[in-house]
């Protein structure tokens, strides 16, 4: 049971690991649509197609008797509020191993969704849907979550209906390594905003947005990016933040009850009624980590979250940037990032969404310290030289950003090209 800080402490240090053991963890989200009609796939058919994915080796997940998702060895499908798919990757070696694990997904999840006439779209929000026509399914969380999230955030619905992300998770040797490694992710939330915008279509229209994604997850309660992430936040600091943040909801044996009223720290002191005033357990803690709705979060392994889905040409780019600066070139992109001021860095963040490579940040725009980040992104990653079968290491995957940088066209830019010859989306 959980009832003092340091447990808590002790929690995030338990996730220290050696370098040699260090893993790479990938997850991202696909919005579905049936080709008919091209609506979004209701419940029915997620189910249909959850037991079609069977065949290939997945376990279904079960919750009061429904299906929510499905997991194989050390990989889950699982079921987001408007029947998103997300592939909660195995933590693997390397990016070579990871973008492997992607496209076994995709074959999979190809051969299911042709028999079934479901498209898959890979964009940060959907450009398509109005909320209101948007399934839902019977995951318990969902229903309280549509409930007491817009009350504190205006395009919380949004967020949960109509947007999809990629997610990276690292790990970290020591609390100093956590610390410089969170500095330097909240520090690249611009720049990973404009680098992999790829959500400028809403409802059938420009939104007059490249990431109308990240516009949403800054309007989003319990999300944004706060200003002490950009401190040098320690494991201590980062408790204090989340003792006393707000209870998304709690976990009364089966049941999902509100937890708004509460904050973390009322219930390390038995101040809940609705659960008999008992102590929180590490499930309990875990699961608000994960309620948590930040740019980036700390659970016993980093998670970056600020990049829009993109297609399968662009999802190994942005772990393998990452993997080149973390893990391959740490000091010195911490050197590069320590110059910027926090005002300046949050006033990026804001920008970032509608402007893109033109926001300016410490008197230079962000295609001007996208460039530079790259090289030393492909610096980390020769220094770690791990070599697929074809003799070549991972800076092959960085080829997706040379172009968009060199172009000075994201895929959100692609987007708003085509779509302004014609208006139409069925590309």
């Amino acid at each position: 049971m959980i009832n003092s800080k340091e447990q808590i402490i002790k929690y995030f240090q338990s996730g220290i690991k050696d370098k040699k053991n260090f893993k790479i963890g990938i997850e991202h989200e696909k919005f579905l649509f049936n080709k008919k009609d091209n609506k979004r796939i209701d419940y029915l058919k997620i189910k249909e197609m959850f037991s079609a994915l069977l065949e290939f080796g997945w376990n279904p997940i079960l919750e009061k008797g429904n299906i929510i998702g499905l997991n194989k060895g050390g990989k889950n499908i699982t079921l987001e509020p408007g029947n998103q798919i997300e592939l909660s990757g195995e933590k693997l070696n390397n990016i070579h191993e990871a973008c492997a694990e992607s496209h076994d997904y995709l074959f999979e999840l190809k051969q299911v969704t042709k028999r079934l006439d479901i498209n898959i779209v890979s964009a940060g929000f959907d450009p398509i849907s109005k909320l209101n026509e948007i399934p839902n399914n019977p995951k318990q969380r969902y229903k309280l979550m549509t409930k007491d999230m817009p009350l504190d955030g205006e395009l919380s619905l949004d967020m949960m209906y109509r947007t999809c992300g990629t997610q990276l998770n690292i790990d970290y040797s020591s609390e100093k390594d956590f610390i410089k490694k969170f500095k330097i992710v909240n520090s690249l939330v611009p720049i990973s905003i404009a680098l992999f915008a790829n959500s400028s279509i809403v409802e059938k229209k420009k939104s007059n947005f490249l990431s109308y994604r990240s516009k949403v997850w800054q309007n989003t309660s319990r999300g944004g990016l706060p200003k002490i992430f950009l401190e040098n936040l320690n494991f201590e600091k980062y408790a204090d933040f989340i003792i006393k943040f707000p209870l998304l909801f709690l976990q009364n044996k089966e049941n999902y009850i509100s937890g708004r009223k509460y904050t973390f720290g009322d219930f390390m002191n038995k101040k809940i009624n609705e659960i008999e005033n008992r102590l929180p357990n590490e499930n309990d803690l875990s699961s608000h980590l994960s309620t948590i709705f930040t740019e980036n979060r700390l659970k016993k392994y980093i998670e970056l979250r600020s990049m829009d889905t993109c297609g399968w040409d662009c999802l190994c780019s942005g772990p393998a940037f990452y993997i080149g600066i973390l893990y391959g070139n740490l000091d010195e992109t911490y050197d590069l990032i320590s110059k910027w001021e926090n005002d300046k860095v949050i006033n990026a963040y804001l920008e970032a969404p509608q402007k893109g490579f033109n926001t300016q940040l410490m008197g230079k725009d962000l295609l001007y310290w996208a460039s530079n980040l790259l090289e030393l992104s492909r610096k980390g990653l020769d220094n770690r030289d791990i070599l697929n079968k074809s003799k070549k290491n991972e800076t092959l995957f960085l080829n997706h950003l040379q172009r968009v940088i060199y172009n000075k066209k994201t895929n959100a830019d692609h987007m708003i090209n085509k779509f302004s010859k014609n208006e139409d989306l069925d590309e």
